[in-house]
């Protein structure tokens, strides 16, 4: 009997692996990978421009790993075309690193995959403690103006693995920088999977995802970023260690009380592989650093399954800062998650309301654009 696919096991099994799951690649897609691992993006002698590198872990770039790029890439504005290809390593760009673009070149965020498996209570090999959240990331990005596309970023630590650890955050994208743009990403992980942030309380840092896919259990897109999600699937997953709901939540802004936008979910959905009524939607993260905080989440026009829990979609995450006096509401959402039974626990734009909840409304003078070849 085939054993259940698990994300490990997907991972291990893509990019150029699919004959390990029973699958057959389209004979002609997988000669033309073979001759042209990067695409329509070029190639190391025939480059888009003079700021190009190209990473192959075959070895048919300008380097092999994803690090080793971003490490010399010192100029403003360089891109990366990333060759399909499973990049087990960490990887961490400065704020110096601005303008920068990455590009998997496979076309499908599934192609090309960036995954280590460190959790916050992962001890560190020099023995100096252990991660914490933020150093737990399989990637940290500080700059502004990055834009990736077609790219997944994922952190495939498992709980069960690591009965012994406590701290089973683990972070697959921790982003930092203004005019941070992702085009058909996705990311994977469990706890604490997308750290949408900013550099510093005072950084207001603009974000934009469009058409990625996020799943995990608990709190799995948090952070005081200024964020969109438009036409973003999110899906809740199934837990066997835990006897009753919630199993989680999906969300956890922490918006700083100064910027008057948070996150916002537009024209997206949410899935769901755990029982009915499982999940939050969301819970208001109010950190030690920043008592001041007042979470912002607005989800607008998206269908909501029946995994989220509709009579009571938040919670608290400390008692002290109760999320009914943070700053989240809904408006025109539908499916069996959106139903409003009790009104008082799911607060509603008015129509004036949601004409500001918009992407221009949130991002300003920012449009971001996908990659062109």
């Amino acid at each position: 009997m085939t054993p259940p696919l698990t994300r490990r096991r997907f991972l291990a099994a893509s990019a150029g692996a699919a004959p390990a799951l029973g699958l057959s690649a389209t004979p002609a897609l997988a000669d033309d990978r073979r001759s042209r691992p990067f695409g329509p993006y070029g190639d190391p002698a025939r480059r888009r421009d003079p700021l190009t590198l190209y990473v192959d872990q075959r070895g048919r770039g300008d380097f092999t790993t994803v690090q080793a790029a971003v490490t010399a890439a010192t100029a403003a504005g360089q891109t990366l075309v990333i060759a399909p290809g499973v990049y087990r390593e960490t990887v961490s760009a400065p704020a110096t690193a601005t303008g920068m673009t990455w590009i998997g070149a496979g076309g499908d965020a599934r192609d090309t995959v960036i995954v280590h498996d460190n959790a916050a209570g992962t001890p560190k090999p020099d023995g100096s403690g252990t991660y914490g959240t933020t150093g737990s990331a399989t990637v940290t990005l500080r700059g502004d103006g990055f834009t990736a596309q077609g790219i997944t970023f994922a952190n495939d630590w498992l709980r069960a693995d690591h009965p012994g650890i406590s701290g089973t955050q683990a972070v697959a994208l921790k982003v930092m920088g203004d005019r941070s743009a992702f085009f058909g990403c996705r990311f994977l992980g469990h706890q604490d999977t997308l750290y949408a942030d900013s550099l510093a309380l005072t950084a207001f840092a603009r974000q934009y995802f469009r058409d990625c896919y996020a799943e995990g259990d608990v709190d799995f897109v948090f952070g005081r970023a200024t964020a969109v999600f438009d036409h973003c699937h999110f899906r809740t997953l199934d837990r066997t260690d835990l006897a009753a709901a919630p199993y989680g939540f999906v969300f956890a802004p922490s918006t700083a009380a100064a910027d008057p936008n948070g996150y916002l979910v537009t024209r997206s959905r949410f899935t769901s592989t755990a029982p009915d009524a499982s999940y939050k939607l969301a819970r208001p993260w109010v950190p030690s650093s920043d008592t001041t905080a007042r979470p912002s989440l607005v989800v607008r026009d998206s269908q909501l399954s029946a995994g989220i829990d509709a009579v009571a979609p938040y919670t608290n995450m400390s008692d002290s800062f109760p999320w009914q006096r943070q700053r989240f509401a809904e408006y025109h959402n539908s499916g069996p998650g959106a139903a409003v039974s009790v009104p008082e626990n799911r607060p509603q734009l008015t129509d004036a309301q949601a004409e500001s909840a918009t992407r221009t409304g949130y991002l300003g003078d920012w449009t971001p654009r996908p990659v062109r070849p």
